[in-house]
């Protein structure tokens, strides 16, 4: 998808320079030229195989950095409790995000992109954000991945690359080729599977344990207890089923910026990792 992008930035940048040749104006005269297009995202190599990286948390040693990724779930079969009144976005979360001016990746399901468009695309077109894929049905990528359904080896692939195609109809800007398994379970398997699309998975090394809890305090103490240098912290983007993850942050961010950390998008983490970020390009 992202070389597709910048093949048609390469065609446009040649068809402006075509047309000022043909104007007969002077060098001096000649428009600005084209602004290169964006250059890819930092990605990891392949693993083992051939098979699909996996990023665990960024360096230890380059800074006090951290990346709060947020989980935007919504399964393909939850559109029946969606149109009854559930709510699986949380906007009041990602304002707190932006009045306190903390960069974010947001893992979002396709399906949350059709349900909330409007939503999706002001995550997307945000600097402050970046969107990465976590599939578009919600669905396992292994067996008994929290009694989640599970995606035919066959279909996993098409499942990637239908929730790109959701992100770019709800007019998401430039999704990131990161991928977050459902449930962050793998195995061999799927990441041979995934191979093809080309994406870096994403997993943790800080778990949020915000999915169902109430309680503000217990999430920012088991956050703030496991973050360390170079940390991934998973946590969810859905009011429904993380109600008190915005209160939360708002205690975790001045915590951790008290102790020095910086808040990073896990593009970052990803583009600083060397032999002291941790990969696990092998099987659970």
């Amino acid at each position: 998808m992202i070389t597709l992008l910048r093949r048609i930035a390469a065609v446009c940048a040649l068809s402006t320079a075509l047309a000022a040749c043909g104007t007969g104006r002077s060098p001096q005269a000649a428009p600005p030229p084209v602004s290169a297009p964006p250059s890819r995202p930092p990605t990891l190599a392949p693993g083992p195989a051939g098979l699909t990286p996996v990023f665990e948390h960024g360096p230890r040693t380059l800074g006090r950095t951290v990346a709060l990724t947020f989980d935007a779930d919504m399964t393909a079969g939850q559109g029946a409790r969606a149109a009854a009144g559930e709510r699986f976005d949380h906007p009041r979360l990602i304002s707190t995000l932006r009045a306190l001016k903390v960069p974010a990746t947001v893992f979002m399901t396709g399906r949350w992109a059709e349900q909330y468009p409007d939503q999706a695309r002001s995550i997307g077109r945000d600097p402050l954000f970046e969107v990465a894929n976590h599939s578009y049905s919600h669905y396992a990528y292994t067996r008994d991945c929290y009694g989640l359904p599970t995606v035919p080896e066959e279909r996993m692939r098409s499942d990637v690359e239908r929730a790109y195609a959701a992100f770019r109809k709800a007019g998401v800007a430039d999704p990131m080729p990161y991928f977050r398994f459902p449930g962050g379970c793998y195995d061999r398997r799927a990441l041979k599977a995934l191979t093809p699309a080309g994406v870096t998975a994403v997993q943790w090394d800080v778990v949020g344990g915000d999915a169902f809890e109430t309680d503000p305090d217990v999430v920012a103490r088991q956050v703030l207890d496991g973050v360390r240098p170079g940390s991934v912290v998973v946590l969810h983007c859905t009011r429904s089923a993380a109600p008190a993850t915005e209160r939360a942050v708002r205690a975790i961010v001045p915590a951790l910026r008290r102790e020095g950390f910086r808040f990073v998008k896990v593009s970052e983490l990803i583009g600083a990792a060397d032999s002291g970020a941790r990969t696990r390009p092998e099987t659970r």
